[in-house]
């Protein structure tokens, strides 16, 4: 089994910063993409930013220039900086991962449970 934690949502007000983590565990071989997504009030569900595990990374237009996503392979652990944040920012992030537990298995989507940031004054 595998499982995302993720940890650092909070409420903040606007222009102001917060760090997520998500942290994979459990029967990981390889840990592919690693990514967040949210999902704000009355909207679907959309890529925050990703990162290989190369270390390329790609992000929404929304948030390109005020958000940075990151990982420590050794740790199995992404993070999303979350600067200049705006009230629109609010919503419940998910960690995303691509993973395969054993050599021979296929690489599987596992999703973590969400944390909820709010940005208001």
């Amino acid at each position: 089994q595998v499982q995302l934690v993720e940890s650092g949502g909070g409420l903040v007000q606007p222009g102001g910063s917060l760090r997520l983590s998500c942290a994979a565990s459990g029967s990981i071989f390889s840990l592919n993409v690693m990514g967040w997504y949210r999902q704000g009030p009355g909207k679907q569900r959309e890529l925050v930013a990703r990162i290989t595990s190369g270390g390329s990374t790609a992000y929404g237009d929304s948030v390109k220039g005020r958000f940075t996503i990151s990982r420590d392979n050794a740790k199995n652990t992404v993070y999303l900086q979350m600067n200049s944040l705006k009230p629109e920012d609010t919503a419940v992030y998910y960690c995303n991962a691509l993973i395969r537990s054993m050599w021979s298995d296929p690489l599987h989507d596992y999703w973590g449970q969400g944390t909820q940031v709010t940005v208001s004054s």
